[in-house]
């Protein structure tokens, strides 16, 4: 009896063993199953991806879930003022304050109604809908976004840069540059040399000299900026639309405020030229007056926009081709790499074409707005 007691609790035992062990391995098996059934539904988009790291956010994200809040300022015509960080939304999933966050943009939105939907899942009303869309405010979001950071961030740097470089020369007059002095004064005399005096002039180039350089360091630097993955850098700075035609805007402006009695005079009735053919001339004179700051604007935005895609493409090949073969994706891998960093490089050379072409474009609307009409000589 004794045998037959320990062979049956023994088999009692390993019995018990094998059903928890099938049970356990059944319950791993079906969450298995459905992580992958949920990875598989949630495959890589790239053009999420692109979207997410070109386009200007409320936050500045860091890697993975990690992101740096930043400030939302909104005014809004019933409640004032309101001031709190970006965090309080949770990346889109939570209202806050009566506003929410949709994409990149901040709405109105009414927590009451949005919570009687979700309570009780009726069909919404009129009413419900016209409370919940909130039509009647009107809210003016001036946070601080991401790119709106970085050009202070910009801002600041050129700001060390030149006082920096001016207590260098103050220190050390008619001495030989040092340090940060002996990299500015080249691109300086560049910016003053090759494009300022030979597009406007000897005699008016110091007036313009100014927002020549603050326009070529501003757009070299947010460029380099825009290289870095990592905070300070990663803004699509210069390749936002929103800042390429303000700075193309102030071009056109300074351009038509400087235009002299000879600029003017070739625009609306070019001399010398007869008034029938003029009737036809004229517009196209004006039209070409006014596309000149669109091609600017157009210029920088799509090659700096263009280089971003380009890189972001190649690190979305890692990604799409390892969903497909792991072998496969193994090789494109090291060739969407080196893709990448001959795309950094090759931009490297683009920043700082981008803005040369900027200033020296600019500069040249400059020239021919001041360029004096020589008259013959008289006997």
């Amino acid at each position: 009896m004794t045998n037959k007691t320990a062979a049956f609790k023994i088999f009692s035992i390993r019995l018990f063993l094998f059903l928890t062990c099938l049970i356990i391995s059944q319950k791993l098996f079906a969450n298995d199953s459905d992580e992958m059934q949920k990875e598989k539904e949630k495959k890589f988009n790239a053009g999420e991806l692109i979207i997410e790291h070109i386009s200007d956010s409320h936050e500045w994200h860091i890697a993975g879930h990690i992101s740096v809040p930043l400030p939302i300022i909104i005014y809004d015509t019933q409640k004032g003022l309101d001031i709190f960080l970006s965090n309080k939304f949770e990346h889109g999933t939570k209202s806050y304050h009566g506003y929410r966050l949709e994409g990149n943009h901040i709405v109105a939105h009414n927590e009451a109604a949005n919570n009687a939907l979700e309570v009780y899942g009726a069909e919404p009303s009129d009413e419900i809908v016209q409370a919940n869309n909130d039509t009647n405010r009107d809210i003016y979001d001036i946070s601080i976004t991401k790119n709106v950071l970085s050009i202070f961030i910009t801002f600041g740097l050129m700001l060390w840069v030149f006082l920096s470089t001016a207590k260098a020369y103050t220190r050390n007059p008619g001495k030989a540059p040092k340090g940060m002095q002996s990299l500015v004064e080249p691109l300086i005399i560049f910016v003053r040399d090759d494009i300022a005096k030979s597009s406007i002039g000897e005699k008016k180039y110091k007036k313009y000299l100014p927002f020549l350089l603050t326009v070529f360091f501003f757009i070299w630097i947010s460029n380099l900026l825009g290289l870095i993955p990592i905070l300070p850098g990663g803004a699509n700075v210069t390749g936002n639309i929103a800042v390429a035609i303000v700075l193309a805007a102030i071009v056109f402006v300074i351009t038509l405020f400087s235009g002299n009695k000879n600029y003017w005079k070739h625009i609306l009735a070019m001399p010398g030229v007869p008034v029938g053919v003029l009737v036809l001339l004229t517009p196209i004179e004006i039209f070409g007056m006014l596309l000149k700051p669109f091609v600017l604007m157009i210029r920088l935005f799509a090659n700096i926009l263009a280089g971003h895609i380009i890189a972001l493409s190649f690190f979305s090949l890692i990604f799409i081709f390892a969903e497909m073969n792991a072998g496969i994706g193994l090789g494109v891998s090291v060739l969407s790499v080196a893709f990448t960093v001959f795309m950094g490089m090759l931009e490297l050379l683009v920043a700082f074409l981008q803005a040369y072409v900027f200033t020296l474009l600019a500069a040249m609307y400059f020239g021919s707005a001041v360029e004096e009409h020589h008259h013959e000589e008289a006997h």
